[in-house]
């Protein structure tokens, strides 16, 4: 049985025009908000932040690497987590060959995160990923720029997203027999649901000016939906996203011969 609406050639090539009109709309808002974007008033970051790198501790001055631009993935992977958020990985699939041509365009591309160097690498070479990551483990990076919260807030309550939360009350971990899809992210990680809610995804954006740092954009929760790479590709899928819960497993975790094997296809 088919659950699309079928029609003539005539009539689909007709409906695309109207939906082209509205496409080239969206686009052209997308500019616009991009220009907002740009426009923010910069803020000098004047703390002495220290990250933990594979060339050693650095500042994040030198997280720029001779450029003039750093856009800072908030990567969720606590301290104490034994793996990285599930979605996080889903997004930074997407990063290997985007963070060359990006270096190559005067930006910088790196992901930040709490948990230890030695975890973080290890991890990116279980993925099988390139782009350059950095601990802040030792800092208050990720929580000043609110991605990462202590027990402490998150019992009072955080900003996050530009909004106050209320504070965490541990929640049924179930429903209808299932883990919540917190619950199942949180055991993917090796934690539990009050920890792993205390990171947060979320992207920062930086320039750096004679020698001056200031931090230009954040971006967090839904806000990082552009930057997450199956997803724009799923918009135009005639099923869309298509989604009645958690799908989504690390690329190195799916069973092969449940759905179709991306291998088998391209062999």
């Amino acid at each position: 049985m088919t659950t699309g609406r079928t029609g003539t050639r005539e009539e689909w090539l007709a409906a695309r025009i109207a939906l082209l009109a509205a496409e080239k709309e969206h686009t052209r808002r997308g500019d616009a908000l991009a220009r907002q974007r740009r426009a923010l008033p910069w803020v000098r970051v004047d703390k002495a932040y220290r990250f933990d790198t594979e060339a050693g501790e650095v500042s994040l001055a030198d997280l720029f690497q001779g450029r003039s631009q750093l856009l800072v993935y908030h990567f969720m992977f606590g301290a104490d987590w034994a793996a990285g958020c599930p979605s996080c990985s889903a997004i930074a699939d997407g990063f290997n060959g985007v963070v060359t041509h990006l270096a190559h365009h005067d930006v910088m591309l790196w992901a930040v995160s709490r948990a230890p160097l030695a975890k973080l690498l290890g991890y990116r070479e279980r993925m099988g990923w390139r782009f350059p990551w950095a601990s802040s483990a030792d800092s208050d990076f990720n929580f000043d720029f609110e991605a990462s919260f202590t027990e402490a807030q998150q019992r009072e309550g955080i900003t996050y997203n530009y909004r106050r939360q209320a504070g965490f009350v541990p929640q049924p971990e179930t429903a209808g027999g299932r883990a919540t899809p917190e619950a199942q992210f949180a055991a993917m990680c090796g934690t539990d649901v009050a920890a792993y809610k205390r990171d947060r995804p979320g992207l920062s954006a930086f320039t750096r000016e004679d020698g001056v740092v200031y931090h230009t954009y954040s971006a967090y929760s839904r806000g990082v939906d552009g930057v997450w790479g199956m997803y724009p590709w799923l918009d135009r899928a005639p099923k869309g996203r298509n989604e009645t819960g958690v799908w989504w497993r690390r690329s190195d975790e799916y069973e092969a011969g449940s759905r179709r094997d991306a291998a088998s296809c391209c062999s």
